[in-house]
């Protein structure tokens, strides 16, 4: 994280935990089955997503019919209340929420900050993004977090969000993900990525538990990371201001940065061959797609192999490309 992702290339851990891993009950996907992603970038790519919904909505002849949008996610420059990323993005809010309403998608404010005392409950900034999110209008708006503290904080003051669990709790053993399952304050539960093809304990659970599972799909950190809630807590701490260092990736492959195809290698990726085989016909389908600090080019690749018939990526591609407005880089 802070712009430094950890390696997609693997150790013997990681080869070790993907063989344990690899294959859930292959059962076929009827047609009555959808995927609901959850996409990044709420604030920091706005522009992005002012092209790509508009494109989304008049021709959804272009996109797989078993999937569709269930939220995007994010918070914007300077937001005290963040975590997972250091959020960006300085477009006005009342357009962001406008958009988000306008094409009926739930907004999701990213407040996954895990070191909030009490007296950053009174942030003004923060506090205003709940009054206009709070209400989002036919469609119901929601907060991604972490702490305790700012949960009951919310319920008591703002009442029209539902909760989602974040990943950055960085639950790695299954015990403490069924315990997370079990809060019933939290609509969705994304646990850590590790956990994503423990199928073997996974379908053992009911039904209503695995409607609340969110998997995090592409993401590229090391699989045999001990040290990520370290780099969270980092970034925690750069929101609320304080000067620290930035944190040192454990990866054997850090310099790398994000790149997809390394992604696509990792033993916890989720890819769309999975979710048709494996996730949905076993009662599993939500998903969200990481990628929050990358450009807005790399995104709309996400959106192409999650999204788009192969017979029309390059359409989409050169719809979003050759729009004049967007910078992509």
């Amino acid at each position: 994280m802070n712009g430094k992702f950890c390696g997609g290339a693997w150790d013997a851990v990681g080869r070790n935990a993907y063989t344990a891993l690899q294959g859930g009950p292959n059962k076929r996907m009827s047609a009555d089955m959808k995927a609901t992603y959850h996409l990044p970038g709420l604030f920091e790519f706005y522009k992005f997503y002012r092209v790509f919904l508009p494109l989304f909505r008049s021709h959804r002849e272009y996109f797989y019919d078993w999937c569709e949008i269930g939220s995007i996610y994010g918070a914007p420059a300077d937001c005290l209340w963040g975590g997972g990323r250091v959020g960006f993005g300085e477009d006005r809010p009342e357009d962001v929420a406008g958009l988000m309403r306008e094409y009926g998608v739930s907004a999701r404010l990213t407040f996954s900050n895990s070191l909030l005392r009490e007296e950053h409950l009174a942030d003004k900034k923060c506090n205003a993004l709940c009054t206009l999110f709070a209400n989002g209008g036919t469609v119901q708006n929601g907060v991604i977090l972490t702490s305790d503290l700012l949960l009951a904080f919310l319920q008591r003051n703002y009442s029209g969000f539902y909760f989602v669990s974040s990943t950055t709790k960085v639950l790695t053993r299954f015990e403490q993900l069924e315990e997370e399952l079990k809060r019933r304050e939290f609509r969705y539960v994304v646990p850590d990525f590790r956990l994503n093809k423990a199928f073997d304990r996974l379908n053992t659970l009911a039904v209503s538990q695995k409607q609340k599972l969110e998997f995090l799909c592409n993401e590229c950190c090391w699989f045999g990371c001990y040290d990520r809630k370290k780099c969270y807590e980092n970034v925690c701490r750069k929101n609320l201001g304080e000067d620290c260092a930035d944190h040192v990736c454990v990866s054997p492959e850090a310099d790398k940065g994000y790149r997809f195809s390394d992604a696509m290698k990792n033993p916890g990726f989720i890819g769309i061959e999975d979710i048709q085989n494996n996730y949905l016909p076993n009662g599993f389908s939500s998903f969200k797609i990481e990628g929050r600090s990358l450009g807005s080019a790399v995104i709309l690749e996400f959106l192409l192999y999650y999204m788009t018939k192969p017979e029309y990526q390059l359409k989409v591609r050169e719809e979003i490309y050759l729009d004049s407005s967007l910078d992509l880089f």
